[in-house]
């Protein structure tokens, strides 16, 4: 009965009309308030629906069922893969669709519906892993910036391989807290690739060059990478490293020569077989058999054998506390050990690693100076803080009024207090009395966060007792009474009295507020917040000795 009404209603109707009857239709069948067989014609009706020819009538539907998970599975199916302006109604909100249908979508739609796919907020790893296989730069952006989606690191790696230059898909997927640290590592791999080449084609350095400095660029962010990774991103990130073919031996040998010990130890393991453990126990004897197997076994070059086992001797003394050596001095030290070793070997073997060495020396060299350099700034900035804050007011007025001729312009008038604020000079030089700039005292909240509060002074107990004490009520009920008894002619005369001129009244001036100085507010804010037994004591203390004397 409701199909044939609604088809009788709806068949010479206008576009309008069609679609306001679309969509209460649909919110009706919703609602669960129809009957089982009112509900299935309905539906029947809305299916039917799906072959009108305009797109108000369709998008009218989709925006009723888009946030239903109610809706009718093959109506909001159908939907899905109407025109791109409908389909991302229920492609980015219904709960009714499932991840073989949002995979279907973005396999076969266009960037707007795959934006759509990317936008929902409950996207699985499937889902987002498709749209890393397919998507565009558009898409793949909403998808970072998508916080609700879950984003496998094989779909990270794979929208950095295929869209990775882009600065607005870099800049959204940085900013994820679950980035996983093998697509930072890429990141910055295609970031360091992209300013080589970028000074290669500037004819800025040579491809050799180019090329070198890329890889010192990756090496670095690698071990970068692996101070903040812990334990299980730092294996994450070796073992990544040599899927990748950038697990090398130089790589070690820079992660050794820099301090990064524990990823020395998980690549070694890594390489090796053994047990990180072991390596570590192997690394504090590189003398020994034990560690030239290890370093034969993780397939390193012969060649730097004596390199390693010069650094990892000074590194251990340190360890042990011989040498007194720590951070990049102890690093120029474990440098200059390897290169000692490397001198008896033959030149023409051995240019290769002397050159890496000597820029290992000259970077451990200005990290040194960096950090002296920081800590000699700091310690001036401290001095100069601490030479400010011990200034007496004159000389501190002095420096600022330095400052402001060095820099700023001065004021056409400068008032200064008197001694003691008992005068004021202007700029004519005539003595002041009465208008004086006085600073006014700082807040004692804003100024000293340790303030006692105006209810915790002293005095301030007493006299919240004496306002609230039952003597002073009964004072004023006895008043009351007395007023109360008195004859209507005494009132009168008492009230003719009040209205006659009362006498003028002493003149009140403000009292003359003293120049605020840092140890009188300091004394009165230390006074403020001693208990009253502290300071009644000492007075009644001096009583006697003041008798007696």
């Amino acid at each position: 009965m409701i199909l044939r009404q609604f088809l009788t209603l709806t068949q010479h109707a206008s576009v309008e009309r069609r679609a306001e009857a679309a969509g209460a239709l649909t919110r009706a069948y919703l609602d669960g308030s129809l009957g089982p067989d009112a509900a299935w014609e309905a539906k029947t009706a809305l299916l039917a629906l799906l072959d009108d020819p305009d797109l108000a009538v369709r998008r009218a539907m989709a925006e009723a069922a888009a946030d239903s998970d109610v809706a009718p599975r093959p109506l909001v199916v159908a939907l899905a893969s109407d025109h791109p302006n409908i389909a991302c109604l229920v492609l980015a909100r219904s709960p009714v669709l499932m991840d073989a249908d949002l995979v279907d979508c973005a396999a076969v739609g266009c960037e707007g519906v795959r934006a759509a796919v990317a936008s929902r907020g409950d996207l699985s790893k499937p889902v987002a892993a498709a749209l890393a296989e397919v998507a565009g730069v558009p898409s793949l952006t909403a998808l970072a910036k998508n916080p609700r989606a879950a984003i496998g690191t094989a779909a990270f790696l794979r929208m950095v391989e295929r869209h990775g230059t882009d600065a607005d898909l870099r800049q959204a997927l940085l900013a994820r807290h679950d980035l996983s640290i093998e697509a930072r590592h890429a990141l910055v791999t295609l970031a360091a690739e992209q300013l080589s080449q970028l000074g290669q084609d500037s004819g800025w350095i040579s491809s050799a060059r180019g090329a070198r400095v890329a890889r010192e660029a990756r090496e670095a962010a690698a071990l970068a990478l692996s101070d903040e990774a812990g334990e299980t991103g730092l294996a994450r990130l070796v073992a990544h490293l040599r899927v990748q073919e950038q697990l090398t031996a130089g790589l070690i040998l820079r992660a050794i020569l820099s301090l990064r010990l524990p990823f020395a130890e998980v690549a070694l393991a890594e390489l090796s077989g053994l047990s990180r453990a072991r390596v570590a126990g192997l690394m504090f004897e590189p003398r020994g058999a034990g560690f030239c197997a290890l370093h034969r076994r993780a397939g390193l070059p012969a060649l730097l054998l004596p390199a390693i086992q010069a650094a990892l001797a000074v590194w251990g003394e340190s360890a042990h506390g011989r040498n007194g050596m720590s951070g990049p001095r102890l690093a120029r030290s474990m440098i200059e050990a390897a290169l000692t070793a490397c001198e008896t070997m033959p030149f023409a073997e051995a240019r290769g690693l002397l050159a890496l060495l000597a820029r290992f020396e000259a970077e451990a060299a200005r990290d040194e100076a960096r950090l002296f350099a920081q800590a000699q700034i700091e310690a001036h900035a401290r001095d100069e803080a601490a030479r400010q804050l011990a200034l007496p007011q004159a000389e501190f007025v002095d420096a600022a009024m330095a400052e402001d001729a060095a820099g700023r312009p001065l004021p056409d008038v400068i008032i200064l207090s008197g001694p003691d604020g008992e005068g004021s000079v202007d700029g004519a030089g005539r003595e002041v009395a009465e208008e004086k700039a006085v600073p006014a005292l700082p807040d004692a909240a804003a100024a000293w966060p340790l303030a006692p509060r105006p209810q915790d002074r002293i005095g301030a107990p007493v006299a919240a007792m004496a306002s609230a004490a039952p003597e002073v009520r009964v004072v004023h009920e006895a008043t009351e009474a007395v007023l109360a008894g008195l004859s209507d002619a005494l009132m009168a005369s008492f009230l003719a009295a009040r209205t006659e001129p009362a006498a003028p009244a002493p003149e009140v001036r403000p009292e003359r507020r003293i120049s605020a100085r840092p140890h009188v507010i300091a004394a009165a804010v230390a006074a403020a917040m001693m208990p009253d037994h502290l300071i009644v004591r000492p007075r009644d203390e001096r009583a006697p000795q003041s008798l007696a004397a």
